[in-house]
């Protein structure tokens, strides 16, 4: 069924993106966001996921980034952003550097920064 979708996707599609019928790679993320309210309910949330596949950028690309934080006292926060180009690791590999703020909520923002996860770390 995923397939039937596909193909009509590719015979249908009126988009400017250059549609692939082939994966690219994602990377796994996890992270803590910083403490906020450090003076009155100090606390930070986790968040962790897997990214887009490869948006090009110019002779690179980024990814793009959207989950949620845990909850902590009844609320939690989105965390929304689009990578910064590959940082080679070496061997071949690459991550990515994220940073920005949360949505708000409960009346706070907190600041997050991360970097992927090495794609296929135990690839050859």
């Amino acid at each position: 069924m995923t397939e039937d979708i596909r193909k009509k996707h590719e015979d249908d599609c009126e988009c400017e993106c250059e549609c692939s019928p082939t994966q690219t790679h994602v990377h796994e993320f996890q992270g803590s966001v910083k403490i906020a309210e450090a003076d009155t309910d100090p606390h930070n949330h986790r968040f962790a996921g897997v990214s887009s596949e490869v948006i090009p950028q110019g002779n690179s690309h980024v990814h793009e980034i959207l989950t949620s934080t845990d909850f902590y006292e009844d609320h939690h926060h989105e965390v929304g952003i689009r990578t910064g180009l590959p940082i080679d690791v070496g061997n071949g590999r690459h991550v990515h550097f994220a940073t920005g703020v949360t949505t708000v909520a409960d009346g706070h923002f907190h600041e997050f920064q991360f970097a992927t996860l090495i794609l296929d770390p135990i690839g050859d």
